[in-house]
């Protein structure tokens, strides 16, 4: 007589294999329309339990480092946003720095023209 326990791992082995193919097809799918690829949307996308998603090894290290080259991708734009606002500020300063400087000389030319015209005023009297 045959062990019916071996249909039995056979049809679970099955059902693991397709659920692990869903899992790959809907983190595919996440990553080619750019949404974030974390348990809850392969859940979602999938069809598959949460509580396979956190058991299975290969699915858990699959998602968590997919999230984690979002993360460094998220960081990364940071970053470069950051740099871009330090030479913002930088240039703004720089402009502030020149305004002065233009004023300065604004103010010196102008004292210099009153000057010259007193002097035109006293000639011609």
């Amino acid at each position: 007589m045959e062990d019916p326990s071996k249909y039995l791992e056979a049809s679970w082995h099955r059902r693991s294999d397709q659920a692990q193919a869903k899992v790959q097809k809907a983190i595919k799918e996440l990553r080619t329309n750019g949404e974030p690829v974390n348990f809850n949307t392969v859940h979602l996308k999938s069809g598959v339990s949460k509580n396979y998603l956190y058991t299975n090894e290969v699915v858990r290290k699959e998602i968590e480092s997919q999230r984690s080259l979002e993360a460094e991708r998220a960081g990364a734009w940071h970053r470069k946003y950051d740099r871009t606002s330090k030479s913002k500020d930088v240039i703004i300063e720089a402009k502030d720095k020149r305004i002065a400087k233009l004023e300065e000389e604004n103010q010196r030319l102008r004292q210099e023209l009153d000057v010259l015209r007193r002097v035109l005023y006293e000639k011609k009297e």
